[in-house]
């Protein structure tokens, strides 16, 4: 009777998964057919991938299509990466989250070095003026981006445009600063003796059987990488994104990876394989702006009037468009990767969210 029991248990919730997966797949299809998006979603509930499909073009002259196997930029979900090996360092005693950014760089020039300390680069409560300030879509096409159009190293991009002045005391502002990250990135590379590349490898990667997963560099021709356009409000269609080196991105967004092997990701942070709960607990914090360390943290999000913890790790630079939404409570993923800049990926995943949750 008991065997009994736990097979109908088993049978209703899965049941369940594949009704609420059914909601969502009509939804999904609805949603793709009425709006120009091109990219690759997945679900995961319970354990199962429940949702796994590509749309539209991964290159638009010669309609190439966009397939669970393309590779995408996933720009700022590298940030999410990135944090994990700091905090991967700080479980192993090599690093000190409360120590600052002199303890680990002891070269670095700028005024923060003896005053910003780690968590604060992880949080973005650095309050060392952003390197992206000022830059718009109007600017970029007037006077071009310098920080990324110009071929620079890792280390040219933390001594010109990651050590300016502090414009608030740290620890006091939340400023979303790609610079936070490549100084983290930096820091990686002194502990370790090994590029930042070689340790998301050795760290995550491999371990994780993250096979189709990289660094973008203007010398790697890359198979299956997705062409990126953007919206050009001006014009009102799409575009080829602005010419770019993406390595300066570096530890803030350089990544591209496949829909699976960012999910084998998610699968193994939420479940403790890459950090000890602890650690996770602290990750997960929701600080200023609703910023933990390389993730939002969404406390009290409601789905279907029931308050959830949201983890969320979006990324946007021009079309490369990525999100990462996972449910802490229910254990769901919500993954988006997309090549065009053309639907807001927060609202689709929310609404995907709402019918595959209770």
């Amino acid at each position: 009777m008991k065997k009994l029991f736990f097979a109908i248990v088993l049978l209703v919730q899965t049941n369940c998964v594949f009704s609420q997966s059914g909601k969502a797949a009509r939804f999904i299809d609805s949603f793709v057919s009425k709006n120009n998006f091109n990219g690759s979603i997945q679900i995961k509930q319970k354990g199962k991938l429940t949702y796994n499909k590509s749309f539209g073009f991964a290159n638009f002259p010669f309609k190439v299509p966009n397939t669970t196997d393309t590779k995408y930029r996933v720009a700022s979900i590298t940030k999410a990466f990135t944090a994990v090996l700091i905090l991967q360092l700080y479980e192993q005693g090599k690093m000190d989250l409360d120590q600052t950014i002199r303890a680990y760089l002891p070269d670095y020039k700028g005024p923060a070095g003896n005053l910003v300390t780690v968590k604060q680069l992880l949080n973005m409560t650095s309050g060392i003026k952003n390197m992206d300030d000022g830059l718009t879509l109007e600017s970029a096409l007037r006077q071009g981006m310098p920080q990324y159009q110009i071929p620079y190293t890792s280390d040219q991009m933390l001594s010109k445009f990651c050590n300016d002045s502090l414009v608030a005391k740290p620890g006091t502002v939340f400023d979303y600063n790609n610079a936070d990250f490549i100084i983290l990135g930096k820091m990686i590379e002194r502990v370790t003796g090994k590029t930042y590349e070689d340790n998301l490898r050795e760290k995550i990667w491999q371990p994780l059987q993250m096979h189709h997963s990289g660094l973008m560099a203007q010398d790697k021709v890359i198979d299956q990488l997705a062409d990126t356009y953007f919206y050009r409000e001006d014009l009102k269609r799409l575009s080829g994104d602005l010419p770019v080196y993406w390595g300066n991105w570096y530890a803030s967004g350089a990544m591209y990876s496949t829909p699976a092997d960012i999910m084998a990701f998610s699968d193994a942070l939420f479940s403790g394989k890459l950090l000890r709960q602890t650690t996770l607990d602290q990750m997960f914090t929701s600080g200023l702006g609703e910023y933990g360390y390389g993730v939002w943290v969404y406390k009290d999000y409601k789905i279907n009037n029931t308050m959830y913890t949201i983890v969320k790790r979006p990324g946007s630079i021009m079309g490369a468009q990525a999100m990462l939404f996972h449910v802490l409570e229910d254990g769901s993923t919500v993954l988006i990767l997309s090549n065009t800049g053309t639907v807001s990926l927060d609202d689709l995943a929310a609404k995907i969210a709402d019918r595959i949750i209770d």
